[in-house]
């Protein structure tokens, strides 16, 4: 009687830690293995694929194209095997040993970024958070599971991907007290009047503002480039130079003590902010704890980390 071959499982872990690390070495110390063990299992890997897997480049290992085609259904394929095979439990948060790897705009972990590690640390206080900051790159950071969420501005985040609208902030002029745009009166002249910093994570110049100036027949100069807004913020010091940023993050830098002032320039258009997750965590009862917090912690009613308790 011949029996069915099933293929060895922990192969899949091991693939997954190896797309994951791109490195053997690495790969044994998350996997409590020798580097000889864990070169073994590659070995394996790759004759059950029929495909070299990892390649060498440099000094490091560089993934061929099947790798690339498979790190995906691998990650959700590990993550599915977990799920199943963890037992079924009601969520204790105080016990919960688990990062979470949130992808975030400047805007929210500017305003709300404290206050939601005072929220995990006060319900979860084994949880970690490790916040990356927002950039343009093309990279399928939630397909792939390097970002558990994604917060940033509403735009095209692929049509599996679950969002959720958090708030809303409209841009505004900041200028330090003092300034002499406050006595002379706000105007579109006495905005294109003074030197601007630009926020821009790709170092543009130009933009919404420009573009308002210019159907006025104005024009304004950019000195500095500065790529978060926090950054234009505490450059405002001692100068005269102006920069528009949300009307969130220009409170919390009032709130933090910073002597600038907020100012309406233009009717620009408001920015949406959302959080974004992949459906291999939509049930995940500790990613929906730790979504619902994000959420709360900006919503209208919600304490402001460092305000008078009522």
């Amino acid at each position: 009687m011949r029996f069915m071959q099933f293929p060895d499982l922990n192969l899949l872990y091991a693939l997954d830690t190896l797309l994951e690390e791109g490195s053997v070495a690495a790969a044994a110390r998350r996997m409590n293995l020798s580097a000889p063990a864990m070169s073994r299992t590659l070995a394996r890997i790759r004759a059950t694929v029929g495909d070299p897997i990892l390649v060498k480049s440099g000094r490091g290992l560089t993934p061929t194209p099947r790798a690339l085609a498979l790190r995906e259904e691998v990650r959700n394929a590990v993550e599915q095997s977990r799920q199943l095979l963890r037992p079924q439990a009601d969520l204790d948060l105080s016990t919960l040993e688990r990062s979470f790897n949130v992808r975030a705009n400047d805007i929210y972990t500017g305003a709300f970024g404290q206050a939601l590690i005072e929220r995990v640390r006060a319900e979860a206080p084994l949880v970690r958070v490790r916040f990356s900051p927002e950039n343009d790159s093309a990279e399928p950071v939630l397909r792939d599971g390097s970002v558990d969420i994604f917060i940033t501005s509403l735009r095209p985040l692929g049509p599996d991907m679950h969002v959720q609208t958090m708030f809303t902030t409209r841009i505004v002029g900041v200028a330090r007290e003092g300034h002499p745009i406050f006595s002379a009166g706000i105007s579109p002249q006495s905005v294109a009047a003074f030197d601007h910093i630009s926020v821009s994570r790709l170092g543009k110049i130009s933009g919404p503002i420009d573009t308002e100036l210019a159907a006025l027949g104005l024009s304004r100069r950019v000195s500095v480039v500065v790529p978060n807004s926090l950054a234009g913020i505490f450059m405002l010091r001692d100068s005269d130079l102006i920069v528009a940023v949300p009307d969130l993050m220009a409170a919390e830098a009032q709130r933090q003590g910073l002597k600038v002032r907020a100012f309406a320039m233009f009717p620009l258009e408001p920015l949406v902010v959302v959080q974004s997750w992949h459906p291999r965590y939509q049930n995940d009862a500790a990613h929906r704890w730790i979504r619902k917090i994000v959420r709360e912690v900006c919503a209208p009613d919600a304490a402001v980390p460092g305000s008078p308790k009522p």
